[in-house]
């Protein structure tokens, strides 16, 4: 069973960046057949997929949100995290990890972290 839990400050204040951590147990970062991805959900408004780190390192963005997204990892860890820049009002949301399993096709969810944009 893969549990993952998201990590991070709960206010973040316009123009700064928000940084999620994702510690994963129950399977590793490099695992060739999981993703490991960022999602979130805006207030009123359904599930938006940020972006992906494969096994190898590799991230692919949301292409609205890829001049401002960075995702990593920390294999030692066995965690990866997000970094979105330069954020606005228009990031609130509550933001997800998730990792995708494509032998057996399941999802594996954190629980979910709110993260506010106010000065």
């Amino acid at each position: 069973q893969v549990q993952l839990r998201e990590s991070g400050p709960g206010l973040v204040k316009p123009s700064q960046t928000l940084s999620l951590t994702c510690p994963v147990s129950g399977a590793s970062v490099t695992t060739n057949y999981y993703t490991w991805n960022w999602i979130r959900q805006p207030p009123g408004k359904g599930l938006e997929w940020m972006g992906v780190i494969v096994y190898d390192g590799n991230t692919y963005f949301s292409p609205s949100l890829a001049s401002r997204t960075s995702i990593s990892r920390d294999t030692s860890k066995n965690q990866f995290s997000l970094h979105l820049s330069s954020v606005t009002p228009e990031d609130t949301a509550v933001y997800y990890c998730n990792a995708k399993n494509w032998i057996r096709a399941l999802d594996y969810w954190g629980q979910g972290t709110q993260v506010t944009v106010s000065s």
